[in-house]
């Protein structure tokens, strides 16, 4: 099938222990500028199949709004594994904007009658059509985003994961009956569809964003207009094509579903478009911040999620095998291109050098190679711009008078055909001060900052002294340390773990942050309500009008 070349690196190592050095001694002499453990130089997978099934065709259209076109430029979507083009999209413009609000307006009108059990059979059919074509979206998401394919196909399970969910949901969605003070009167709440709900997705999660975001929308009687990421639109075109057959197939207007491709011109307007009731953002703290500003001022509903500058804490109790594999997967998962990605590790005094010595060992296993193949861990990064910004965070840390001490390289030709043509990096862990202004800032690749704690006081001061608040984990076996750090002295932050990563959130739960992470919920627990306008009704059913608070107006 393929050939597996071992690295120098590993060879190295092997031949250092041979000659009587220890593992943490033999990695000492292999700091900064070392390859990887191994990378596979099998071809190039053949994405052919996957394409043909999806209905991903050389050139495709970029705008859905009940009919397939688009005005605007043509694009390329590019493998980043290679940085070759993928196929090329035409594009939407305003017009293409324009007639997409219209269409999926119109749709809405009818969608919102049906009742709720029914459009959950709806979504039920969109789930089971989704999961028909699992394997070959998850091929392209690896294909587009870049992430392994164990983690494409994973994403696309979470999007038929929330359908089932919505499905439970449209038998549940329970609203409160209020006792009134006045005879003959009840009170009662009420949940409406807004209208029309605009999601512009990110490039790291090009599927499961806006499954999040359309199941629970739909359920709640809206219509979606999505905007994808300018650099991953075939994921988005392939999910549109899916959802297109379902709603035609059930007799609804496949507008509901609409899609407008496109750059930063179209987020501005969907943005900007008061007839687009809610407006779900997922991207960068400050694009997020002008977002919030623009919607707000139109008195508009914002729902964002934004940076996350999360954090593992271990304390001297934790089970450190345990720690050492969720903190692996939460720091170099996804080439630490999630938002709920550790970036900043806080690990007591006591067991540092023991905790940091079995994570370097860790590393040092990572396979890093084309997404798709087989055993592969760590894929490239999205975009040449991303290497260029991990590039300026390990100079940042020697800067600032940080260390490196694994990784802190972008692989090249040297290191291997395969890297010549991608954006692969080596995942890099760095011992750094919690006050050095690199760990304040949250840079989209594998680079994980290690620190010296004391006290889970001094850890939970650091977790929360950045500006994002999306997602934490503390790592323990002491109860007391659990309960305050779940509670109101403890962690800041809209996520808060016990001994488990912080990224692979389920659906079940309200998936968000707070502070600069933006206050938006999405997925499970009450998020559906964030979809709807609320109403508090008073029904009088008596013969009489007697008022509130007792006041006599005769």
């Amino acid at each position: 099938m393929g050939q597996v070349m071992v690295s120098r690196r590993l060879v190295s190592l092997h031949k250092a222990r041979l000659s009587g050095l220890s593992l943490r001694t033999a990695v000492a002499h292999h700091a900064l500028g070392s390859i990887p453990a191994q990378y596979s130089t099998v071809p190039d997978f053949d994405h052919t199949k996957a394409f043909r099934d999806l209905g991903i065709e050389d050139t495709n259209h970029g705008v859905f709004h009940g009919k397939w076109g688009g005005s605007g430029k043509v694009v390329q979507s590019v493998n980043p594994a290679s940085n070759e083009p993928l196929a090329h999209v035409v594009t939407g413009n305003s017009s293409d904007l324009n007639q997409a609000i219209e269409n999926a307006s119109k749709a809405q009108k009818i969608w919102r009658d049906l009742p709720i059990p029914k459009r959950g059979q709806v979504l039920l059919a969109m789930r089971q059509e989704l999961h028909k074509h699992l394997d070959a979206l998850g091929t392209l998401v690896s294909l587009e985003m870049g992430k392994i394919k164990a983690e494409g196909v994973g994403e696309v399970q979470e999007y038929i994961d929330i359908l089932d969910y919505a499905l439970g949901l449209s038998r549940c969605l329970n609203g409160l009956l209020i006792p009134s003070e006045r005879p003959g009167h009840v009170m009662l709440e009420t949940w409406n569809p807004l209208g029309l709900v605009g999601v512009i997705s990110a490039f790291n999660f090009p599927v499961a964003v806006y499954g999040w975001n359309s199941a629970i929308g739909l359920l709640t009687g809206n219509a979606m207009l999505w905007k994808p990421a300018p650099s991953t639109p075939l994921c988005s075109i392939a999910v549109t094509k899916i959802l297109e057959r379902v709603l035609a197939e059930n007799n609804l207007p496949p507008a509901l579903c609409s899609l407008v491709t496109g750059g930063g011109s179209i987020g501005r307007s969907i943005t900007e478009n008061k007839r687009i009731d809610l407006v779900s953002f997922t991207g960068s703290t400050p694009v997020g911040r002008e977002v919030g500003k623009i919607v707000q001022g139109r008195f508009g509903k914002h729902l964002l999620e934004l940076g996350g500058n999360n954090a593992i804490i271990v304390m001297d109790d934790a089970d450190q095998d345990m720690a050492v594999r969720a903190i692996l997967f939460a720091a170099v998962g996804t080439a630490g291109q999630r938002c709920t990605t550790t970036r900043r590790l806080f690990v007591h005094s006591n067991i540092y050098d023991s905790v940091v010595d079995k994570l370097r060992q860790a590393y040092m296993q990572v396979k890093i190679g084309n997404p798709l193949h087989s055993g592969v861990l760590c894929g490239p990064l999205h975009s040449r711009a991303a290497v260029q910004a991990y590039e300026r965070g390990i100079q940042a840390v020697q800067d600032q008078g940080g260390r490196i001490l694994y990784g802190g390289k972008v692989l090249d030709r040297n290191d291997g055909e395969i890297y010549g043509k991608g954006n692969y990096v080596m995942p890099t862990l760095t011992e750094v001060k919690p006050d050095m202004d690199i760990v304040k800032e949250e840079i989209f690749a594998p680079i994980l900052h290690t620190m010296k704690i004391n006290t889970l006081d001094e850890a939970i001061s650091h977790n929360n002294s950045v500006g994002q608040g999306l997602s934490s984990s503390l790592f323990t076996a002491n109860i007391a340390s659990i309960f305050k750090w779940i509670g109101p002295s403890g962690s800041d932050c809209g996520i808060i773990n016990v001994n488990i990563p912080t990224n692979g959130a389920e659906i079940g739960g309200a998936f968000g942050g707070e502070k600069e992470t933006g206050g938006g919920r999405e997925s499970g627990s009450d998020a559906w309500k964030q979809y709807c306008r609320r109403g508090t009704c008073t029904i009088n059913y008596s013969k009489t009008l007697p008022l509130a608070q007792g006041i006599d107006f005769s």
